[in-house]
């Protein structure tokens, strides 16, 4: 899976999430850019995107990332190596 075929799908999950069909997301979008990205939607963000990419997120692996282009990256690592644990 692509880096823009990642970002495509987040952006539709945080579209859905946040309700917002205008939303578009950058690969140096923060929590600080969205204003309903508090600690319940990141659970819901973290759920959706391990169900639509066939992923399992560890806390260590998420508890850094800084934007969404290291949660792209993050995602992009998991899907090529096929490490879904």
């Amino acid at each position: 899976m692509t880096e823009p075929q990642i970002l495509e799908g987040l952006t539709e999950i945080f579209r859905e999430i946040f309700d917002d069909d205008s939303l578009k997301l950058t690969m140096d979008t923060t929590a600080d850019d969205i204003d309903q990205w508090d600690s319940f939607n990141h659970i819901n963000i973290l759920v959706a995107a391990e169900t639509r990419f066939g992923v399992k997120f560890k806390t260590a692996e998420i508890e850094g990332l800084k934007n969404v282009g290291e949660f792209v990256h993050l995602i992009e690592k998991k899907t090529a190596s096929g490490a879904a644990a």
